[in-house]
């Protein structure tokens, strides 16, 4: 049942901020190893790039990849989450004093998160090849021209078999060992700061409310650089066995990005980043903390 409950919150949360997944997927891909001031930028910010979208692509652009990025949700949250609320309902993640401790928290988030981000990581690359799709005029990045999540599967499979399908898998891992860490240490840390300090009624909705707006905004400065590598390293155009052909791996998308881009091209989107990830966090984490209210509630 956390599992369940997990990947529904994660899924509720999804369905808000797809469009903002889109936008900072095409925002991340822009002016890809070329020095500012070279290309032409289509997505000149967070609220321009909603328009330009919405104007030559359509409105319903700004849901493209929403079913694959449904699916990872619920995949990868749903192992997450679960896996981190069974560790902390265990008591795995207090000390013998019964308090929170920050180091097993933060490992239980990344040994929760990477299990659930590579288990996904097929579903995450077609999502970001769905969302890289636009009009020839204000195309990003490589352009797959998939028809759909389990067209752009098959597809893959068949040309690059199972290698090809975890392609970029090990270098979006660190995304997700610094996301999720971060995370839920920072959320559940939070939370029993604010309880321990009676700051608000017990079992009050604001507790997660607030631990969740918290946790956003530590995940938003330690998570996007890796963001942006991960979504190039995944859309990346790749040889007839399927390897890359513009980065040879983690490190080398880092060092080609920080070379070319300078500094601030390991945090294009960022402002698409803050505006996704800020409200995503507060409601898969808000959702699944009440869910679990709920159904403790009703089940003891």
């Amino acid at each position: 049942m956390d599992f369940l409950m997990s990947g529904l919150a994660a899924c509720g949360a999804c369905l808000f901020t797809n469009p903002l997944e889109v936008v900072k997927t095409r925002m991340q891909l822009q002016g890809e190893l070329q020095a500012p001031g070279t290309y032409r930028r289509h997505y000149r910010n967070v609220f321009h790039a909603f328009i330009t979208i919405g104007k030559v692509d359509g409105l319903a652009a700004l849901q493209k990849g929403l079913a694959p990025a449904l699916l990872y949700q619920f995949l990868m949250n749903g192992i997450r989450l679960g896996t981190y609320g069974l560790a902390e309902a265990g008591g795995c993640l207090h000390t013998a004093e019964g308090t929170l401790s920050p180091v097993r928290s933060a490992a239980a988030g990344a040994l929760a998160g990477v299990m659930g981000a590579y288990l996904g990581s097929p579903i995450y690359m077609v999502k970001t090849h769905l969302q890289a799709q636009a009009a020839t005029e204000i195309a990003v990045g490589h352009q797959y021209n998939h028809q759909g999540m389990f067209q752009a599967l098959i597809k893959i499979g068949q040309k690059h078999g199972l290698v090809g399908l975890w392609r970029g898998a090990l270098g979006g891992l660190p995304r997700v060992i610094v996301g999720s860490s971060t995370q839920l240490c920072t959320f559940s840390s939070t939370k029993d700061l604010m309880t321990q300090r009676e700051i608000f009624p017990p079992q009050s909705w604001k507790v997660a409310l607030v631990a969740a707006m918290v946790s956003g905004i530590a995940v938003v400065l330690a998570m996007t650089p890796f963001d942006v590598v991960s979504t190039r390293l995944y859309n990346q155009p790749t040889d007839a066995q399927g390897k890359g052909l513009m980065y040879r791996g983690l490190l080398d998308a880092l060092l080609q990005t920080a070379r070319i881009e300078g500094i601030w091209g390991m945090y294009k989107g960022i402002g698409a980043s803050y505006f996704r990830l800020g409200p995503h966090t507060i409601l898969s984490l808000f959702f699944w903390d009440q869910l679990r209210t709920l159904y403790y509630m009703y089940t003891k």
